[in-house]
């Protein structure tokens, strides 16, 4: 294991784990979004 790797694979992850979490919740809302919508239908 070198330092310098892990070291780069640390903030290569954590930037890949925030964008990957933002997908995710955008992905949730729209969900949710468009079955309130279907539910309800103003």
């Amino acid at each position: 294991m070198k330092n310098t790797a892990l070291y780069t694979w640390d903030n290569g992850s954590i930037i890949i784990v925030f964008v990957f979490g933002f997908v995710v919740i955008g992905l949730i809302a729209a969900v949710l979004l468009m079955m309130n919508s279907d539910k309800k239908k103003k």
